[in-house]
């Protein structure tokens, strides 16, 4: 008996149930370690997230030697690099649970905000047939799609997140995923390669008025 009391011992020891750090809940302060302070829906959404995030890193690195424009090839530079700052704050946030060293930063887009509505005759588009075909208007194009995707991607993964300092990170980075697309798409637009067709003005003006403010001041529960 005291032989089977000493291996069980021995057993929870080896598997640390005895120790408080490897403890999801620390018995004695009732308080999750900061490092495993994550849902199981969050690990998966984080992980999903985050490697979207490399993937687009990728897809910039085998993409920039294909880039003709010196604006765009800027911009996509500046994208990088913004990126790859999210990205080292993201891992750092999830693995401690804790502010990460670099602090989250706006990005700020270089071009105004205007876009050029309307449809101009163009030549169809279709998948290339090789990587000599790569040219600005395929390359921004998968570059927008990816931006897009990672803004939805964090939008989702961050309204799973249980950890306080780790929401917080993702959620202050999606407008910086949006403000990044937003910028490709009017340097699409300004070269005519994302053109933005619009409603005839009587369409426009019956779905602009189509809602009015509401008049209900209080909740109704109160």
């Amino acid at each position: 008996m005291m032989n089977q009391d000493s291996n069980q011992q021995n057993m929870n020891s080896q598997s640390g149930n005895n120790n408080p750090e490897f403890n999801h809940v620390n018995m004695q302060t009732g308080q999750v370690p900061a490092q495993l302070n994550h849902g199981g829906h969050e690990m998966f959404d984080v992980h999903e997230m985050l490697s979207g995030i490399v993937g687009t890193l990728n897809l910039y690195t085998l993409c920039k030697g294909h880039v003709q424009d010196p604006e765009l090839k800027s911009m996509l530079n500046r994208h990088y690099q913004h990126i790859t700052k999210e990205y080292n704050a993201c891992v750092q946030a999830f693995q401690t649970g804790k502010d990460p060293a670099m602090r989250t930063e706006s990005y700020k887009m270089a071009q105004d905000n205007d876009f050029v509505y309307g449809l101009k005759p163009a030549q169809p588009v279709k998948p290339i047939q090789s990587v000599t075909e790569l040219n600005d208007q395929s390359v921004s194009s998968l570059i927008l799609g990816t931006l897009k995707s990672n803004a939805s991607l964090r939008g989702m993964a961050t309204l799973e997140v249980t950890n306080p300092v780790l929401r917080r990170v993702l959620a202050d980075g999606i407008p910086n995923w949006i403000e990044m697309a937003y910028e490709l798409s009017i340097w699409q637009n300004k070269n005519h390669y994302y053109q933005v067709p619009q409603l005839n003005q009587q369409d426009m003006t019956s779905m602009l008025g189509a809602y009015a403010p509401s008049t209900q001041a209080q909740p109704p529960l109160q």
